[in-house]
């Protein structure tokens, strides 16, 4: 297997979220920026500021027409973006203290949630972005445990397929919440096999080739060779969870992604150190390259990927 990579973008920024839209990669990073560059010919390029305040974005969602994005940290500013010119507004402003928006994602039928970290008396803080109202009044939210929160690593904390939504949570615990949008007030909680203990370690990122097939990798960034523990698999949509590959796999990783059309054995993963890859439902892993400092990786075909992260976007091909 070969893989060749080619640099697409070089800038001062630090990007953790990216999306793939119409042969463009748009991204949101630090300073404020955001922007796009076209995956077939990279002098089609834009960028722009979104605030004249120094904030950082690592969330980025899509859905028909537009794209949105929050920065961490309060006052959380909510951005939508119209792909076809990158005119902007904010929609809606958080104040509340403890906001930190890890992630942000909208599904194929325009439903979309923003996920932070909790409140400090453990209460969930999130948005649903939809066209439907619903009612909050029947709603089981569990309180989060001391210590537990997200990562903003790679905008990839949360995954959805079809009618359901899974949260990633680490720190001091790592687990899993889950919801429908029949009842997106009314979430399941599950326990993993996963590193935790610390502010540093827990689930950085998951994804779901299908309602049943997922996996979760991460770690701990402050001790990014220490490998035990730190992907789990599931095969019955996120109620159990098995480590894989533990004390065998190269460490600390911030995304997470199935390979389309694989039947979910094939998958990359991508961290500070290396990109590893697997093909045997992340039993076990190779790495297949030693580039350092890139964060957040996502398949456009099954042959072609992108990857973001410190100063630079690359795109990458199997061969």
């Amino acid at each position: 297997m070969g893989f060749v990579k080619e640099r697409l973008f070089k800038d001062k920024i630090s990007i953790r979220a990216i999306q793939i839209v119409d042969g463009k990669v748009f991204y949101a990073g630090t300073d404020s920026k955001f922007g796009f560059v076209h995956m077939q010919d990279t002098i089609w390029k834009r960028q722009i500021r979104l605030s004249n305040e120094k904030l950082e974005f690592r969330t980025l969602a899509h859905f028909d027409q537009l794209l949105y994005t929050a920065n961490i940290e309060s006052p959380a500013y909510f951005y939508k973006i119209d792909k076809r010119d990158l005119s902007y507004e904010i929609f809606y402003k958080d104040t509340l203290r403890t906001a930190f928006y890890d992630a942000f994602s909208y599904d194929k039928k325009g439903r979309g949630i923003a996920i932070s970290d909790p409140t400090n008396k453990g209460k969930a803080t999130f948005r649903l972005f939809t066209k439907k109202n619903y009612k909050q009044d029947d709603g089981i939210i569990p309180l989060y445990n001391e210590g537990e929160a997200h990562f903003a690593a790679s905008n990839t904390n949360i995954a959805t397929v079809g009618n359901t939504v899974w949260i990633a949570t680490g720190g001091k615990t790592s687990r899993i919440f889950k919801f429908t949008w029949d009842k997106p007030f009314h979430w399941d909680v599950y326990g993993t096999p996963f590193v935790n203990g610390v502010s540093s370690s827990g689930i950085y990122s998951i994804d779901f080739y299908n309602e049943k097939l997922g996996i979760a990798v991460g770690g701990d960034y402050t001790k990014q060779k220490e490998n035990v523990n730190n992907i789990a698999v599931t095969s019955d949509g996120g109620e159990t969870w098995q480590s894989v590959a533990s004390g065998k796999n190269s460490g600390y990783k911030t995304c997470v992604k199935y390979r389309p059309d694989s039947g979910g054995k094939e998958i990359i993963a991508v961290g500070d150190g290396d990109i590893s890859y697997s093909d045997d439902f992340g039993k076990t892993w190779k790495v297949i390259s030693e580039e350092k400092n890139l964060f957040v990786v996502e398949w456009v075909d099954k042959d072609t990927l992108v990857f973001a992260g410190k100063n630079r976007i690359l795109k990458a091909k199997f061969k």
